[in-house]
């Protein structure tokens, strides 16, 4: 489908483009509806910017002066340069699909220069502090309690994502090959192995779950039956790992970099890490060896007899 014709008919207006642009990125690109939001909400922010700095509400009227004037006030505003980043981010990728359309002959992006940020690696939960999620005192002897340790255990043992696992039904899991099926961005599928022990696990939930609210499609549910929502699985993992761990960050997707780090740790082929996250992009998944490289050298500085030493002298 092309929304050229529809821009120039309606004279590239800025708020005709960007609603082309959402209509695109949603059936076409089938972005989740999260990123759809944010990426609308900066291109409305951008196209107030223009009228209210500049008066320019025409789309071919856009320099590359104008963005570093938005990328500054931004600045001035106290934004971050992750954040500045990810604004330039959203207005290539609108400018790219303006000229795909032929509503732009140039790139006024290439004169906009993109904000340095510092690196900074993954925050992961330490192996000592995910094993409390296997002790069963930790949980209530109820259905919440059983489905929040599963729950936390999935997480941990697949590498999921937030919105996977609200994705997930009972049909996901096949208990033949002991295998899961996720749908993952831009509704890519891909099969993660599960062991037998989460297995069993997870057909002894759904057997409870029948008891407490009867047969649902959805894998994860409320105690109403009503199924799980990304707010759900947010609040679980703060209300325990909370209690468990000490890292800098408590979310879902920490347990998605454990996954990751723990597994380089133990010698896991990246390429297979790769697979079982569902990255597109090797780059994405090498950034996990630099946390087990980190992980490497505290263990050295902590155990090599040498390396004791020198510390005992310091202290």
């Amino acid at each position: 489908m092309r929304f050229s014709s529809i821009l120039r008919y309606q004279g590239m207006k800025m708020d005709d483009a960007i609603d082309a642009f959402v209509q695109y990125i949603s059936t076409e690109r089938r972005l989740s509806k999260l990123t759809v939001e944010e990426y609308s909400s900066v291109l409305r922010h951008f196209a107030t910017f223009l009228k209210d700095h500049y008066s320019v509400d025409d789309v071919e009227a856009i320099s590359h002066l104008e963005v570093r004037d938005w990328q500054l006030s931004l600045s001035e505003q106290g934004g971050k340069a992750s954040s500045i980043k990810t604004r330039l981010v959203v207005l290539r990728t609108f400018f790219k699909f303006l000229r795909r359309e032929g509503c732009l002959k140039k790139d006024i992006m290439l004169k906009v220069a993109t904000p340095k940020t510092p690196k900074h690696l993954p925050v992961f939960y330490r192996e000592n502090e995910v094993s409390h999620i296997y002790d069963d005192s930790n949980f209530d002897d109820t259905f919440e309690g059983r489905r929040d340790q599963l729950l936390l255990r999935m997480l941990y043992e697949t590498g999921i994502r937030r919105a996977e696992v609200v994705g997930l039904t009972e049909s996901s899991v096949d208990f033949y090959t002991n295998c899961l099926k996720v749908l993952g961005k831009r509704d890519k599928e891909r099969i993660i192995p599960i062991e037998n022990e989460l297995s069993h696990t997870i057909k002894c939930y759904f057997s409870l779950k029948e008891q407490q609210v009867g047969r649902t499609e959805s894998f994860f549910v409320r105690a109403n039956g009503k199924p799980f929502t990304e707010y759900d699985v947010r609040k679980i993992v703060k209300r325990y790992m909370t209690l468990f761990s000490n890292a800098d960050r408590i979310s879902p997707h920490v347990f998605r970099h454990s996954f990751a780090t723990h597994l380089l740790n133990e010698g896991a082929d990246i390429s297979a890490i790769k697979e079982l996250l569902g990255h597109t992009d090797l780059a994405a998944t090498e950034i996990y060896t630099h946390v087990s490289r980190q992980h490497m050298k505290e263990i050295y500085k902590h155990t090599h007899p040498r390396e004791k030493q020198k510390n005992r002298k310091n202290n």
